[in-house]
């Protein structure tokens, strides 16, 4: 199974959640537009259709990347394949 980088997942949660904020603040269609990519990509990323559940599923693999040893202590991290956007 592919897992997604960890880094570009957070990269992906910071700006969705950058434009959620300025979204709210005015309403823009560019900003619209941009936030409607940003949660189509979470959720191809993360295997959902909802961007509910792709928010949590990125948040669970964060916290599970931040585990002190979580590297370390998979004996098939080097055969795991990381998705990458």
């Amino acid at each position: 199974m592919l897992v997604p980088d960890p880094k570009v997942v957070r990269k992906l949660l910071t700006r969705y959640a950058s434009l959620r904020i300025a979204q709210a603040e005015r309403e823009r269609k560019a900003t619209a537009r941009e936030l409607a990519d940003v949660s189509y990509t979470l959720c191809v990323m993360m295997g959902t259709s909802d961007i509910y559940d792709a928010v949590a599923k990125a948040d669970a693999l964060l916290m599970e990347a931040a585990r002190p040893g979580a590297c370390a202590t998979d004996p098939d991290e080097e055969n795991r394949l990381r998705l990458a956007v």
